[in-house]
C-alpha cells in the first residue's frame, strides 16, 4: 500500500492589528505534508478494510467503543484454546487419555459453535458498538442533551462484491427495528481517485454528518416506507 505526499500552503498567523499593514506584502508559507493512502482498486477486501477503519475512527471521535462483546468472544476462544492444549499436552498416555480427549474435543467444538453463532446472528455486518455519551466522553461545547447520551449505537457497513457502492448504517443497539436509524450509500469513487488514493478526511466528514442526523432523530426507515 503506497502513500502519496501532498503539499498544501499554510499562511502564518498574523495579529489582527497588523493585517492592514501586511495586506500587500507576500505571506509566508510553509509546506504541510499530507500522506494519502493508495490502494489497489481491484482489491475489494483491502478497500473495505480501509473504509471500515476510517468510519470507526470518525465515530470514535464522538463516542467511546464498547468492548464487552469483543471481550466475551476473546474469553470463549481462550477457553477453547485451553481445552485444545490440554488435549494435546495432557501427561496421560494413549489409550488411557481417550476420555480426556473426548471431553476436550466436545468442549472445544461447543465453544467454537457459540462463537460462530455470535458472529452470525449478533455481530452480522457490525464493525463497531458504542457506549452512550458520558461527561467524560462528551465533546467540549456540546451543551444540548443528545439522544446519544442514553443510547448505544451499532455501526454497520455493507460493500457487496462487484459493487461500487459502500453503505454505512447507524442504528440503536436496543430494539433496532422500532427505533430510528440512518444510512448513507456512497460510490467508492467519491473517496478514491483513479490512482487509488484515498480521501480519508472526506469520508470522516460524511460519517460525522450521518451521526448528526441520527442525533436529530432522522429516520430513513420512514422515508423508505413513504417512497
Amino acid at each position: 500500500m503506497a502513500k502519496k505526499k501532498q503539499k498544501q500552503p499554510k499562511a502564518e498567523a498574523v495579529p489582527a492589528s497588523e493585517n492592514d499593514e501586511l495586506e500587500d506584502d507576500d505571506e509566508s508559507v510553509e509546506d504541510v505534508e499530507l500522506e494519502l493512502l493508495q490502494v489497489d482498486l481491484g482489491d475489494m477486501i483491502k478497500m473495505k478494510q480501509i473504509l471500515d477503519e476510517t468510519v470507526a475512527a470518525a465515530i470514535m471521535e464522538r463516542l467511546e467503543e464498547d468492548h464487552r462483546l469483543d471481550n466475551i468472544k476473546l474469553s470463549l476462544m481462550t477457553a477453547a484454546c485451553l481445552f485444545a492444549m490440554v488435549a494435546q499436552f495432557a501427561p496421560v498416555p494413549f489409550p488411557d487419555s481417550r476420555p480426556i480427549l473426548g471431553v476436550c474435543c466436545c468442549c472445544y467444538f461447543f465453544l467454537s459453535g457459540i462463537m460462530q453463532l455470535i458472529t452470525t446472528f449478533i455481530d452480522k455486518d457490525a464493525i463497531l458498538l458504542t457506549k452512550p455519551i458520558t461527561e467524560a466522553t462528551k465533546k467540549s461545547g456540546d451543551k444540548k442533551p443528545s439522544v446519544l447520551q442514553s443510547e448505544k449505537i451499532r455501526v454497520r457497513t455493507q460493500f457487496p462484491r462487484f459493487s461500487e457502492f459502500y453503505t454505512v448504517i447507524l442504528e440503536h443497539q436496543e430494539e433496532p427495528d422500532k427505533k430510528p436509524h440512518v444510512e448513507a450509500k456512497w460510490s467508492v469513487g467519491k473517496f478514491f481517485d483513479e490512482e487509488g488514493f484515498f480521501d480519508e478526511v472526506g469520508l470522516q466528514k460524511s460519517v460525522l454528518s450521518l451521526l448528526t442526523r441520527l442525533e436529530k432523530g432522522d429516520n430513513d426507515k420512514e422515508k423508505k416506507k413513504t417512497e
